[in-house]
């Protein structure tokens, strides 16, 4: 039990510095020298359109973008260059140090697993666990991420449970080796209203508890002003705008910004 405890306080919050960073997929150059930092224990949001290049931005930082993308530029997390390492490299790192939850759980999930098992793959990776090791991290994970009935829940399939429910327990995959910085696209926009705040609330009890930086990417603005300090606006591969959520809400300067507070009927 001890591994898993060492897991749960091995990471804490990251810093995240990104200079010049460009990826292109053949003559197509996608994001165009994007340059900005995130502070250990920050909360970073990062709207745009579609198409705006924020969750190729993402991508690129956790090295998960596909193998004809050319990516140059820098990423350094916690001093560490991230560019140009090996999937072997890399491997490492995914899970342990930088996590991404993605936009539909139903797809992020394997169907022929069952949740519990899915929630500590991480964890199973990176940490020799016995059986009753891993159960016991699964059920820990399951309460943690607020999954009613955590007995029934790490025994089912995705399935066999709600929307809500499959993006508490890939939050609890994401979350599970206690990583440093968490990347969560979209979390909430395959959510009904009803379910979408209790999902914000736990990013941030979860970043909070654990000690994590987070960058959560968005066209909502309404969703970055629950969960985030800052927000980088997005639009054709660059960021055209920055600050702080107050700053960004009350004096909208750009043209894109102005649009997406008025998609989300404006945000109090």
């Amino acid at each position: 039990m001890n591994r898993l405890r060492d897991a749960e306080h091995d990471s804490g919050a990251v810093s995240l510095e990104v200079e010049s960073l460009k990826v292109a997929f053949g003559d197509k150059e996608i994001i165009h020298g994007v340059s900005f930092s995130l502070a250990a224990g920050e909360r970073l949001g990062i709207i745009g359109g579609s198409g705006s290049g924020k969750t190729i931005t993402a991508l690129a930082i956790a090295g998960l973008l596909p193998t004809e993308a050319s990516v140059s530029g820098s990423v350094r997390m916690n001093g560490r260059e991230l560019i140009g390492l090996s999937d072997r490299d890399l491997s490492p790192i995914r899970g342990e140090r930088i996590a991404m939850v993605f936009q539909e759980p139903k797809t992020a999930l394997s169907p022929f697993r069952k949740l519990g098992k899915q929630m500590t793959a991480a964890l199973a990776l990176h940490y020799r666990l016995s059986r009753a090791e891993r159960r016991d991290a699964a059920m820990r994970l399951a309460r943690q991420v607020g999954l009613k009935d955590p007995e029934r829940m790490v025994r089912a399939y995705p399935h066999e449970v709600s929307g809500g429910q499959r993006q508490r327990a890939a939050i609890a995959a994401a979350v599970s080796a206690s990583p440093g910085l968490l990347l969560a696209d979209e979390p909430t926009s395959a959510l009904d209203v009803t379910v979408q705040r209790g999902i914000l609330e736990l990013f941030t009890e979860i970043t909070e508890s654990n000690s994590c930086s987070l960058i959560c990417i968005t066209h909502d603005i309404a969703v970055v002003n629950e969960v985030a300090d800052r927000v980088l606006v997005f639009a054709d591969g660059g960021i055209v705008e920055q600050g702080t959520v107050q700053e960004i809400l009350e004096r909208p300067q750009h043209t894109i910004t102005q649009s997406l507070i008025a998609a989300a009927g404006g945000v109090a």
